[in-house]
C-alpha cells in the first residue's frame, strides 16, 4: 500500500462529493439563507447525516475493520463473521428508526429543545426529521460495505458514494423557485431516496469480496460479541468532532438562525478535515492493523509518522488561510440571495473559531486510528467522552453572555484537548515514537506554512475590494486565491524539501 496514492485516491473522490456539497450549501444558502426554513432543514438534514459521518468516517472502520481484516486469510471465516455483523445492524437499525420514527416529537425536543418556543417551526421539524431519519438505516449498512471495501484496500467506491447525495440535493435545488416552500419537503425526500441509491450501489461492487445473506438465526460468536462491545465506544472515539457539533446544535436552537450559521461554517473547514484526517484514517487502519498483528515494528512506525506527517502538511496550511480570510470565504462561496451580510459576518465568527481547532480534528481522527489498529477503543472513548462533557460544560455556562460564538470556542477547546490526551497516552505508553524524518519535515511544514500565510493574506489584501458582499463574482476570485496560495505552499515545500515527490511512490 502507498499511504499518499492511496489518501489520493480517496480524497479525489472526497473532494468531488464535498465541492457538490458546497453547489448544494449555495443554492441552499440562496433558497433559505440563515432564516426559520433553514434552521428547520439542518436540524432535520443533521441529525441522519451526522449518523452518516458517524458511522462512514471511522465508527464501522474502528470496530470491524480490525477484526475483519485478521480474518481475510480464511475465506468462509471472514464471510460469516461479515454476513452476522451485516444481519444484526440490519435487524437493530430497523428497530431503532421505528422506535425514533414513533417517538420523533420526544426526539426533535431532545435534538432542538430551542424550537420549542416555536409550537410551527417545531412540527415542521418533527415532520421533516420523519422524512429523512430512514436515511439511517441505509446509509448504516451501505457504510458497512464500505468497510469491508476499505479492508480489502478499495478506497475509491466508498469515497465515491456520498457523491449521490448531493447529485440528488442539488436536483432538487435546481427547482427551489418553483417549489417555494415546500422545497424543505422534497429536499428531505431526497435525502432518504440517496440513501437508498447509495445502498445499491455500495453492494453491486462489494459482492465480489462480500455476498450477504439475510438470516435471523445469527450465530452471536465470541467475535460478533467484540465488534459490539467496541462499537459504542467507537462511536464516541471515532465521531468525537461529530457529536460536539451535534451537541452545538442542540444548544444553538436556542438562539435564532445560530444553527444555520454552525451549519455554513462547519461545511467549510469540513473540505480539509474530511483529507487531513479521515481520508488518511480510513486509509492507513487496514495496512497498520495487519503490521500491528505481524508485529513488524518498523513498519508501524514507518506507517504512522508518515500519516502524522500528511495530517500535519495538510491542516496547518488550511488552518493558517481559514484564520486570514474567514468572512472572504464565507461571503464568496454563500453570500447570496437570501443569505444576508449579517449571515456572512455570523458564520465567518463560527468559521474562524473552528478553524482553531482544524489541526485537533485531524490529529483524533489519526492518533485514534493508532488505537484501533491494536484493538485499543477504550482509551479513545474515556478521553473523547471527557472531551464532550467538556464541550457541554463550556457552552452552557457561557452561551448566555456569549452567544452562539461560544459552541465553535468550545468544540476547539475540548478538540485539542482530547488530541493532546491522545498523544500523551500513546507516547507513555511507548505506543508511538517520532522518527528523525519527522521532526525534519515538520518544522519544514511549519515554515512553508508561514510563508504561504504571508502570501496568501497579501493577496487576499490585494483583492479585498472584489471580496465585498456585492460582488458578483466573488466566488470566482476566491478560487483564484486558493489556487495562488496553493501553488506557492507546494512549490516552498518542494524547495525547502517539507515534501518529496519520491513519497508519492513509497510503499508502507
Amino acid at each position: 500500500m502507498n499511504l499518499i496514492k492511496s489518501t489520493g485516491t480517496f480524497s479525489f473522490f472526497t473532494i468531488i462529493s464535498r465541492l457538490l456539497g458546497y453547489v448544494r450549501d449555495v443554492l441552499i444558502a440562496v433558497f433559505l439563507g440563515a432564516g426559520p426554513l433553514a434552521d428547520v432543514f439542518f436540524v432535520a438534514f443533521r441529525i441522519p447525516n451526522t449518523f452518516r459521518r458517524l458511522f462512514s468516517e471511522g465508527t464501522l472502520n474502528a470496530a470491524f475493520v480490525p477484526s475483519y481484516s485478521s480474518l481475510l486469510n480464511n475465506k468462509k471465516d471472514s464471510q460469516k463473521f461479515a454476513n452476522n455483523i451485516f444481519n444484526l445492524l440490519i435487524v437493530g437499525l430497523f428497530f431503532l428508526v421505528l422506535t425514533i420514527e414513533i417517538l420523533m416529537p420526544l426526539f426533535v425536543f431532545l435534538i432542538a429543545p430551542g424550537f420549542e418556543a416555536d409550537s410551527q417551526k417545531m412540527q415542521l421539524a418533527i415532520t421533516l426529521t420523519r422524512i429523512t431519519f430512514p436515511f439511517l438505516l441505509f446509509i448504516s449498512l451501505a457504510s458497512f460495505f464500505s468497510a469491508i471495501l476499505n479492508s480489502h484496500n478499495k478506497f475509491g467506491i466508498a469515497s465515491a458514494a456520498p457523491i449521490i447525495l448531493n447529485i440528488f440535493l442539488i436536483g432538487v435545488l435546481f427547482f427551489g423557485k418553483i417549489l417555494d416552500d415546500q422545497l424543505v419537503y422534497y429536499l428531505s425526500y431526497a435525502v432518504t431516496l440517496s440513501g437508498i441509491l447509495q445502498f445499491i450501489f455500495l453492494y453491486l461492487f462489494v459482492k465480489k469480496y462480500f455476498l450477504p445473506v439475510f438470516n435471523l438465526h445469527i450465530k452471536i460468536d465470541s467475535k460478533v460479541k467484540i465488534f459490539f462491545k467496541k462499537l459504542l465506544p467507537s462511536i464516541f472515539s471515532s465521531g468525537v468532532t461529530q457529536i460536539n457539533i451535534l451537541v452545538g446544535t442542540v444548544i444553538a436552537s436556542f438562539q435564532a438562525s445560530a444553527v444555520s450559521y454552525l451549519y455554513y461554517a462547519d461545511r467549510v473547514y469540513q473540505i480539509n478535515l474530511a483529507i487531513a484526517g479521515i481520508a488518511i484514517g480510513t486509509v492507513i487502519l487496514p495496512q497498520l492493523s495487519r503490521h500491528v498483528q505481524g508485529n513488524k515494528k518498523k513498519k508501524i512506525k514507518l506507517i504512522q509518522n508518515k500519516a502524522l506527517e500528511l495530517s500535519l502538511f495538510l491542516s496547518i496550511p488550511a488552518t493558517i488561510a481559514l484564520l486570514i480570510a474567514s468572512e472572504e470565504i464565507i461571503s464568496s462561496l454563500f453570500g447570496y440571495g437570501s443569505f444576508d451580510e449579517l449571515s456572512v459576518k455570523n458564520s465567518a465568527k463560527a468559521l474562524f473559531c473552528f478553524a482553531i481547532g482544524l489541526p485537533a480534528f485531524s490529529l483524533i481522527k489519526v492518533f485514534s486510528t493508532f488505537f484501533f489498529a491494536r484493538h485499543n477503543i477504550k482509551v479513545p472513548f474515556y478521553i473523547s467522552l471527557t472531551s464532550v462533557l467538556l464541550n457541554i460544560f463550556i457552552s452552557i455556562i457561557f452561551f448566555k453572555e456569549v452567544g452562539f460564538i461560544i459552541i465553535p470556542i468550545a468544540t476547539t477547546i475540548s478538540s485539542w484537548f482530547n488530541a493532546i490526551s491522545l498523544f500523551i497516552f500513546l507516547k507513555t505508553n511507548n505506543l508511538f515514537s517520532f522518527n528523525l524524518v519527522f521532526i525534519n519535515r515538520f518544522i519544514k511544514i511549519i515554515i512553508s506554512s508561514i510563508l504561504m500565510g504571508i502570501f496568501f493574506s497579501y493577496i487576499i489584501y490585494f483583492f479585498n475590494d472584489k471580496f465585498i458582499y456585492q460582488e458578483s463574482f466573488k466566488s470566482i476570485y476566491l478560487v483564484g486565491v486558493v489556487i495562488l496560495g496553493l501553488i506557492f505552499y507546494l512549490l516552498i515545500a518542494i524547495l525547502i524539501k517539507a515534501f518529496k515527490r519520491s513519497d508519492i511512490n513509497l510503499n508502507y
